[in-house]
C-alpha cells in the first residue's frame, strides 16, 4: 500500500505533464459561448460554454482584444494548462473572434418578441405604484445583500411600512418555478399593496429564470403592482418589460415604494394649524359683529330716547333693558361657543392625549364592539402610529 503512495505536487506535475505532451491539444480552436469576463491587471478570466459543459479560460494582454459581452458566441485558439501550485485547471487562450449571438441571447430575443406581440409590455395594462403603501410584499432570496438593501433603505425611509418576504431561488434548476409561486402567491395577498421581484446581478446565465416564458406571464397577470428590480441598471429581462415599473436596482425599488414618513406628518400637522387659523379668524368675525351690532343699538336707542317724550321715555329704558339683558345673555351664549370651539380644536385634541384608533379593516374604532379580543389594531397620535393587539375588552 505504501508502495502506491505520492506527493500532491508529484501527482499535480504528472496531470501537468499530460497536458504538456499531448501535441494534439496545443493550438485548437474552441467555440463556445460567454458566461462571464472579467479583466484584472491585463488579464482577462472568463468562462465559456455550451448546453452540456463550461471551460474556464484566461487570455493575457486583455488590452489588445474588443472585450465580448455576454452571451456571446466566440471562437478561442490556446492550449489547455494545469496550474500546479494552484491546484487548477484552465484553458490558456491566444486568440479571440466574435462567433455570431450566444444561444441564451438568442432565446431572450424570441421571448422578448413573441410576449410583445401578444401585448404583455404594453403601457395601457401597466398598473400604477401607491403612494402610501403600508406593506409590500419582496420575492427574492433570504440569503444575500438584496433583501437586506430593501430592508435598511425601506426603514431609514419610513420604519412604518412592513416587508413580507417570499423566499426563492434567484438563479439554478427549478428557480423560475419559485419565482412564479411567490409572484402568484402575492397576487392572491390582500395585506400588500404592491410586490417587488429582485435579484442582484449575474451572468445572462445568472438571470436566466428572469427570462422564462413563465416568470413574464406571472408578472403580467399578477393582481398588484409589480417593480422589478433585477441584475444591474444595464441589464434587461422579461421580467422587466412585463412589470408595471422597472428600477435599476433593489436599492431603488426600496426608495420608491418607502414614502417619507416625516414629510407626510409635517402636512398633517400643517393642515391643523390651518384649520385652528381659520376656526379663530372666524370666531374674531363673529365677535366683531356683535360688537357692530352692539353699537347700532346704543346708537338707535339714544336716538329714540331723544326724540320721544319723557312719558315714552320709562317704556323705552325698560326695553333697552331687556334688550341689554337679551345682548348679554347671547354674549355669554357666544363665549360658551368659542370655548366649545377652542375644546374641540382639533390640535387641541392632539396636544391633550387623545389618539385615533384603527381596527384592521383601517376602519375607525367608535365602540368595543368594533373590535375582538386578539384583533390587531392602529393607533395614531400626534407624532406618530404605533401598532396593538387587543387582549381584553
Amino acid at each position: 500500500m505504501a508502495e502506491n503512495i505520492i506527493s500532491v505536487s508529484q501527482f499535480s506535475k504528472y496531470v501537468k505533464s499530460i497536458f504538456d505532451s499531448e501535441e494534439m491539444l496545443h493550438n485548437i480552436m474552441l467555440v463556445g459561448e460567454i458566461s462571464s469576463y472579467n479583466v484584472s491587471n491585463n488579464v482577462a478570466y472568463f468562462t465559456i460554454k455550451d448546453d452540456e459543459a463550461m471551460l474556464p479560460c484566461v487570455l493575457f494582454g486583455a488590452s489588445s482584444v474588443t472585450p465580448p459581452q455576454l452571451g456571446d458566441m466566440v471562437i478561442v485558439k490556446g492550449s489547455p494548462n494545469y496550474y500546479v501550485k494552484g491546484g487548477k485547471f484552465s484553458f490558456n487562450v491566444t486568440a479571440i473572434a466574435p462567433y455570431g449571438r450566444g444561444y441564451l441571447y438568442e432565446k431572450f430575443l424570441q421571448m422578448k418578441s413573441k410576449l410583445e406581440k401578444e401585448g404583455l409590455f404594453d403601457a395601457s395594462h401597466k398598473k400604477p405604484i401607491p403612494t402610501r403603501c403600508r406593506r409590500v410584499g419582496v420575492v427574492t432570496s433570504s440569503q444575500g445583500a438584496v433583501i437586506q438593501d430593501i430592508i435598511n433603505v425601506t426603514t431609514r425611509r419610513n420604519d412604518t411600512i412592513d416587508i413580507v418576504l417570499y423566499p426563492v431561488k434567484v438563479q439554478g434548476i427549478g428557480a423560475e418555478q419559485e419565482i412564479v409561486k411567490g409572484i402568484n402567491f402575492f397576487s392572491n395577498y390582500d395585506k400588500v399593496d404592491c410586490v417587488i421581484v429582485a435579484r442582484g446581478g449575474g451572468s445572462l446565465e445568472d438571470l436566466q429564470p428572469f427570462n422564462t416564458e413563465e416568470v413574464g406571464r406571472a408578472v403580467y397577470n399578477c393582481k398588484k403592482p409589480i417593480i422589478s428590480a433585477v441584475g444591474h441598471e444595464t441589464d434587461f429581462t422579461i421580467c422587466d418589460f412585463c412589470s408595471d415599473l422597472r428600477v435599476p436596482t433593489p436599492s431603488a425599488a426600496a426608495e420608491t415604494i418607502a414614502w417619507e414618513k416625516k414629510i407626510f406628518v409635517d402636512s398633517v400637522i400643517s393642515i391643523i394649524d390651518y384649520a385652528g387659523m381659520k376656526l379663530g379668524e372666524t370666531l374674531d368675525n363673529v365677535n366683531k359683529n356683535l360688537i357692530l351690532m352692539h353699537n347700532r343699538m346704543n346708537r338707535t336707542i339714544s336716538y329714540a330716547c331723544d326724540k320721544y317724550s319723557l312719558s315714552t321715555k320709562n317704556a323705552i329704558d325698560t326695553s333697552y333693558l331687556r334688550l341689554q339683558n337679551a345682548f348679554e345673555i347671547a354674549r355669554n351664549k357666544v363665549s360658551e361657543a368659542l370655548s366649545r370651539f377652542e375644546i374641540y380644536n382639533p390640535k387641541k385634541f392632539l396636544e391633550l392625549g387623545y389618539s385615533k384608533v384603527y381596527n384592521k379593516n383601517g376602519q375607525v374604532v367608535s365602540s368595543k364592539n368594533d373590535v375582538a379580543i386578539n384583533d390587531e389594531i392602529s393607533i395614531d397620535f400626534v407624532d406618530g402610529k404605533i401598532r396593538a393587539q387587543v387582549k381584553e375588552k
